[in-house]
C-alpha cells in the first residue's frame, strides 16, 4: 500500500505536540493553584486517576486524524475481482459478403458480436481476432468494452478462410506467446486456461479444407484445424461457435468467379463439442448473449486508488463523540 503524505501531515503533528504540551501546562497550573488554596485534590478529582485525562486524549488523538482528512490522502491497494477472457473470433473471408442473412453475414456477424459484447459484465476482459485465410489480433483482451466494440466495427471482408489459423491466433492472446501446430506431433504445453473461451462467429466455410477433409495434423485441412481445437480443449479453453447464414447459402464474387457458400452448421457443431463448447445460430440473440454463463471466472486483483479522507474522518468523528460523551458523564458538561 503506497499512501500519500502532503505538508499537512506535517502541520498535524506540530499542532498535537503543541496542544499536549499546551494541556500539560495547563493541568500543572490549575494543581498548583489548589495546592495553594490548602484543599485536599483528591476530592476534587472527579474521576480519579488517569481517567480524568482520558477524554483530552481522544480530542488529542482526533486532532491530527482530521488534519490528514483535510490533504485528501489516498492509497494504491489491490482489490479482488471475479473475472474471466473472452476472445471474439470474426470471420471477415469472402464467403462473408453473402447475402442470405441481410444485410450480409460480416454485418449480421459484427451486428451479433456487438450485442454479445454488450450483454456482458465489466469483469470479463474481452479481445477479438479477425480472420480470413490468416488470423488478425486487433485488439489484446481489456476490460474496455469500448475498445473491443471498435475493433469489431473496423472488420471488413477479404481473402479465404481458415479456421485452424483463427483458432491458433486466438490462442496466442489467450496465453500471450505465440502458438502453433507441432510439427514433430508433440503437442506444445500452452498451461491451463479454464477462465478463457473463445466465441467463433463464423458460416463454417473453410477455404484451407476444414470442411471437407485433407491436411495432415500440423498442416491445413481438416487435421489441422481439429488439431487446433485439440490444443484449446487440453489448455482449458472453450470453443463456441455462432452460425452466420443459412443452409440454403448464396453466391458471391472471389477472384472474378462466382462461388456457391452455406453454413455449415456441421463444422461449427463439432468444432465446439471438442472443447466442451456448443453452438448457436445467429438468429438466437438470447442464447449467443447467455454464453458467458458457461465462462469458469477466476479471482485476480487490480491495482486501485483509494481515498482515505471519509475513513479519517469517520475515526475522527469517533473519537470526538467518545471523549465529549465521556465529559458529559464524569463532569456534567464539555470542559
Amino acid at each position: 500500500m503506497t499512501v500519500v503524505y502532503p505538508v499537512l501531515v506535517v502541520v498535524a503533528v506540530l499542532l498535537t505536540a503543541a496542544a499536549i504540551t499546551a494541556y500539560v501546562v495547563l493541568l500543572r497550573r490549575r494543581s498548583a493553584a489548589l495546592r495553594a488554596t490548602g484543599l485536599d485534590l483528591a476530592a476534587f478529582a472527579r474521576p480519579s486517576g488517569r481517567r480524568r485525562h482520558l477524554p483530552y486524549a481522544l480530542f488529542l488523538a482526533a486532532l491530527p486524524l482530521l488534519l490528514l482528512a483535510l490533504a485528501r490522502p489516498a492509497a494504491e491497494v489491490d482489490v479482488p475481482r471475479v473475472s474471466g477472457t473472452v476472445i471474439l473470433v470474426l470471420d471477415v473471408s469472402q464467403s462473408m459478403t453473402a447475402d442470405d442473412v441481410k444485410p450480409n453475414r460480416l454485418s449480421a456477424a459484427k451486428t451479433a458480436a456487438a450485442g454479445f459484447v454488450a450483454a456482458q459484465p465489466s469483469t470479463v476482459d474481452m479481445g477479438v481476432v479477425v480472420f480470413g485465410q490468416d488470423g488478425l489480433a486487433t485488439q489484446a483482451p481489456t476490460a474496455d468494452h469500448d475498445a473491443v466494440l471498435a475493433a469489431i466495427d473496423r472488420a471488413s471482408a477479404a481473402g479465404g478462410t481458415s479456421l485452424r489459423q483463427a483458432i491458433l491466433v486466438a490462442l496466442t492472446a489467450i496465453v500471450g506467446k505465440p502458438v502453433a501446430l507441432p510439427a514433430d506431433g508433440q503437442a506444445p504445453d500452452l498451461g491451463y486456461w479454464g477462465s478463457a473461451t473463445i466465441v467463433l462467429f463464423s458460416d463454417g466455410e473453410d477455404s484451407s479444407g476444414g470442411g471437407s477433409g485433407g491436411g495432415g495434423a500440423g498442416g491445413d485441412g481438416a487435421g489441422g484445424v481439429q488439431t487446433a481445437a485439440d490444443l484449446a480443449a487440453t489448455a482449458g479453453v472453450r470453443i463456441e461457435t455462432v452460425g452466420i447464414g443459412t443452409a440454403q447459402g448464396a453466391t458471391v464474387e472471389a477472384d472474378g468467379y462466382q462461388v456457391a457458400t452455406a453454413l455449415r452448421e456441421d463444422v461449427l457443431t463439432n468444432l465446439a463439442a471438442t472443447t466442451g463448447g456448443s453452438y448457436h445460430p445467429a438468429s438466437d440473440a438470447d442464447q449467443i448473449n447467455e454464453i458467458h454463463r458457461s465462462i469458469d471466472l477466476r479471482i485476480t486483483t487490480r491495482p486501485e486508488t483509494v481515498e482515505l479522507t471519509g475513513v479519517l474522518a469517520v475515526a475522527a468523528l469517533v473519537l470526538l463523540t467518545a471523549g465529549g460523551l465521556l465529559m458529559i458523564s464524569w463532569h456534567g458538561r464539555i470542559v
